[in-house]
């Protein structure tokens, strides 16, 4: 892989991790164009860490608050009680997600384009429900149900053409949070979920040396970081004014042209 191709691939990931268009699908078919084949997933992985690194500092207060509160229930000190329902809500959405990457794990819809054509509608079809279904207007508190249902929807949000970003806003909102709770919830939980993903594909690391280079692996990090950066911040601003459904519009006739020419 060249320097060029990493910093589209990088830039590809930064702007799709966050928009909710399916990050991983976006990679599968870019890689298809450019024909580049037998990419370890560890390098997928390495650009989710930069756009991660995004998140936390776009989130760093709440992460912070978060720490600080979940100590002091270790300690058992009272907290507020929002922080708590966000605490296990958080937790359990991440053993959630554990348990269902563990069963599909062995099932890579990215070997197979054209289901991940078929994915980028289903994920169109997602992005409307709020909409249709009047979500996220009323605002809620995250606990036992919130965990259980968008944690559930980001195990779904591995496969290829499943944007984990739109399926766990969808879910958040369908679980009673509002669009701005939603939008950070669902960046919250993405960051123990990468962080795992990253442990079970260390094992890749003697591969991903052999068939991509460093100056080709930093070249499409950093470009993932500063991309993801103002995608993030442009879609928080889009989750608020409930326009996330526009991106339907873009990943319809994606996903059938797609499935023409694939």
């Amino acid at each position: 892989m060249s320097v060029i191709q990493a910093i589209i691939l990088g830039a590809l990931q930064g702007v799709t991790e966050f928009l909710p268009v399916s990050s991983s699908g976006h990679l599968v078919i870019a890689r298809e164009f450019m024909d580049i084949a037998g990419v370890p997933l560890l390098f997928d992985v390495l650009l989710h860490v930069s756009t991660l690194a995004v998140v936390i500092f776009v989130f760093r207060r709440t992460v912070g608050r978060l720490f600080v509160s979940l100590f002091s229930l270790i300690r058992g000190k009272k907290t507020d009680p929002v922080d708590r329902g966000m605490i296990l809500a958080i937790l359990v959405a991440t053993v959630v997600t554990g348990f269902l990457g563990v069963a599909i794990e062995h099932f890579s819809p990215g070997d197979y384009p054209r289901l991940v054509a078929v994915l980028f509608i289903i994920t169109a079809g997602i992005l409307f429900l709020p909409r249709l279904f009047g979500w996220g207007v009323n605002s809620g508190v995250p606990g036992l149900k919130t965990g259980l249902i968008v944690g559930a929807a980001q195990g779904l949000g591995v496969f290829p053409g499943i944007s984990r970003s739109g399926i766990t806003i969808t879910a958040s909102q369908g679980a009673g949070l509002s669009r701005e709770q939603a939008g950070e919830f669902a960046f919250l939980i993405s960051i123990p979920a990468i962080l795992g993903a990253l442990v079970l594909t260390l094992k890749d690391m003697d591969s991903l040396g052999s068939q991509i280079g460093a100056a080709s692996l930093i070249a499409g990090m950093v470009s993932s970081l500063v991309v993801g950066w103002v995608s993030l911040e442009l879609l928080l601003r889009l989750v608020k004014k409930g326009k996330l459904h526009f991106f339907g519009f873009y990943l319809l006739p994606l996903g059938i042209i797609s499935l023409i020419i694939l």
